[in-house]
C-alpha cells in the first residue's frame, strides 16, 4: 500500500498512519465539486481540513468559514442567503450574504447540524440549483461554490 504524501498543510501537524489517510482522503475529493461533510469531536481541526480542502481543489474564490451555532436564528437565513433593502424591519441597504462571497470558492459551515429546518431546505437548494434567493428577492442569482459542512454529531 503507497504511503500517504507528507503534510502540505503546515497547519494540520502530526505523523499518525490516520491523520496521513485522513490527510490524503482530503487531497482525493479537493479537485471535485462533491459538497463534503466532516465529522468529529470539537477542537479536533475540522475547520484545518476544510481549509486544506479548499487550497487544493483549485477554486480561486474565498474561503468562508461560518459558525453555524454562534448565529441567532432570527438573522441566519440573511446573513447567509442576503437580503433585498427593505425585506424586513432593519434592512436599510441590500446585503450580498455568505453564499454569495463564497461564489468561486468555498462556504464552510461549521456546526452545520445547528441550522433551522428552513435554513436547510433553502441550503438544498442552493446546493441543489446552484442558485441562491435572498429574503425579500423574487429573483435567484446563481452561484458557483464548494460547501463543506462540519458537525461534532452524526447527522440524520
Amino acid at each position: 500500500m503507497p504511503r500517504p504524501r507528507p503534510a502540505t498543510a503546515p497547519e494540520i501537524v502530526g505523523r499518525s498512519p490516520a491523520l496521513l489517510a485522513a490527510m490524503e482522503a482530503a487531497r482525493r475529493v479537493a479537485p471535485t465539486t462533491a459538497s463534503v461533510l466532516l465529522r468529529g469531536e470539537s477542537g479536533t481541526g475540522k475547520e484545518l481540513f476544510a481549509r486544506l480542502i479548499h487550497g487544493e481543489s483549485g477554486r480561486s474564490g474565498a474561503f468562508v468559514p461560518v459558525n453555524c451555532a454562534a448565529l441567532p436564528g432570527a438573522i441566519l437565513e440573511s446573513v447567509l442567503f442576503g437580503h433585498r433593502r427593505g425585506a424586513f424591519t432593519g434592512a436599510t441597504e441590500s446585503s450580498a450574504g455568505l453564499v454569495q462571497a463564497a461564489d468561486g470558492g468555498t462556504l464552510f459551515l461549521d456546526e452545520v447540524g445547528e441550522l433551522p429546518a428552513v435554513v436547510q431546505a433553502k441550503l438544498l437548494r442552493v446546493l441543489q440549483e446552484r442558485r441562491v434567493l435572498a429574503v425579500g428577492e423574487s429573483r435567484e442569482r446563481p452561484v458557483d461554490l464548494r460547501v463543506v459542512a462540519a458537525s461534532h454529531e452524526g447527522l440524520r
